[in-house]
């Protein structure tokens, strides 16, 4: 299983509001040879660590692709840059961010690409997507499912599922 994590919280002059950003963004993916299996459905977020900050909309996607898992990540910038992405500083606003968050199972630590992401375990806007289409899924580290890291999560990081 691949997991791709799918957010923004700023508008885009050509795409709209994030959500319309991130809808745009499903087909970019696939025109780069990512097949999307699954999609959870969008959540509102607030910014994490807490900022004043536009609120989120994420998602989780379920991915299929022949990419290996540097080539993917560098696909996944490609298409932010394709829809206005500037990375200035850690945890800034951002018109689209793509997560590789898991592929499949490995573990890995270099200067470009560290799997499983480093946070996801510490995110509610990742886990709770993550335990909608992936129920089974189990950190490749922990060993825990999305479940069982939800639960063990602080108090806070507010989250809304959306209606769509």
């Amino acid at each position: 299983m691949i997991l791709v994590g799918i957010g923004g919280n700023l508008e885009s002059p050509q795409f709209g509001p994030p959500r319309d950003i991130l809808a745009a963004a499903l087909p970019a993916l696939e025109e780069e040879s990512i097949r999307i299996v699954a999609r959870s459905g969008w959540y509102r977020t607030e910014p994490v660590p807490l900022s004043d900050q536009p609120w989120f909309i994420n998602a989780v996607l379920s991915v299929s692709t022949e990419l290996g898992p540097a080539d993917l990540l560098e696909r996944l910038h490609s298409v932010e840059t394709r829809f206005g992405r500037e990375r200035s500083e850690p945890d800034a606003a951002r018109v689209l961010d793509l997560d590789l968050l898991d592929y499949r199972g490995q573990v890995r630590h270099t200067q470009s690409l560290i799997l499983p992401h480093p946070r996801l375990h510490r995110r509610r806007f990742v886990l709770e997507p993550i335990a909608e289409i992936a129920p089974g899924w189990r950190h490749p580290i922990s060993g825990l499912s999305a479940a069982q890291l939800l639960a063990r999560l602080p108090p806070g990081q507010e989250i809304e599922r959306l209606i769509c």
